[in-house]
């Protein structure tokens, strides 16, 4: 099984994201590994890393597991589609010209306790740096299983969807993102070429 380990920091604000309760009482930080395995119960503890670790490979999860609060969850990008048809386009939706429809499926998993989840914090990025936010429009046509915009998770229970993104249509992205404004570093998958 080839592993990583990612920054113990960025897990403890990455599960803090996932589970929404950052109320300012969080003190102990959560173990956190990166695996290519499904996550089984609770995730073992793992060695704080100095270096950012590279990209993960689209099905690698990352695990979390905060014992002080009592919640953990796995978080995964299984997916990113290309220029996808909707009967708006993307450059009718916002008003721009060589933007297509892109979708990026998402897997979030409860390992304990009660999660809740957001769309918000993913993002597309570029080489160059650009980066790009979820789409706030919503089409009966867009890619199915829709990830919600918000939902709790239990115990047990996991949550697989596509975001859509309108992006540049001739450029593809180097990584999908998960960050929030709490992450001190975003987790990352790499997007294989096409």
């Amino acid at each position: 099984m080839h592993a990583r380990v990612i920054t113990l920091a960025a897990a403890a604000a990455l599960l803090l994201t996932v589970t929404a309760c950052d109320d300012g009482s969080a003190k102990s930080a959560p173990s956190a590994k990166a695996s290519s395995a499904p996550a089984s119960g609770s995730a073992p503890s793992a060695t704080p890393s100095a270096t950012p670790s590279a990209p993960l490979a689209f099905g690698q999860t990352i695990s979390t597991s905060d014992p002080k609060s009592g919640t953990g969850a796995t978080v995964t990008v299984l997916g990113y589609e290309h220029d996808f048809s909707a009967r708006v386009s993307a450059d009718e939706e916002g008003g721009t010209s060589g933007y297509v429809w892109a979708a990026v499926e998402i897997k979030v998993c409860s390992t304990k306790g009660t999660v809740g989840t957001t769309r918000n914090p993913w993002a597309v990025a570029y080489a160059d740096g650009a980066r790009v936010q979820p789409s706030s429009s919503t089409y009966g046509d867009f890619p199915k299983p829709e990830y919600p915009h918000e939902a709790d998770i239990k115990t047990g229970d996991c949550l697989r969807g596509k975001t859509v993104f309108a992006v540049p249509g001739k450029q593809r992205p180097a990584k999908i993102l998960y960050t929030s404004s709490i992450l001190p570093e975003p987790a990352e998958w790499a997007v294989p070429p096409q």
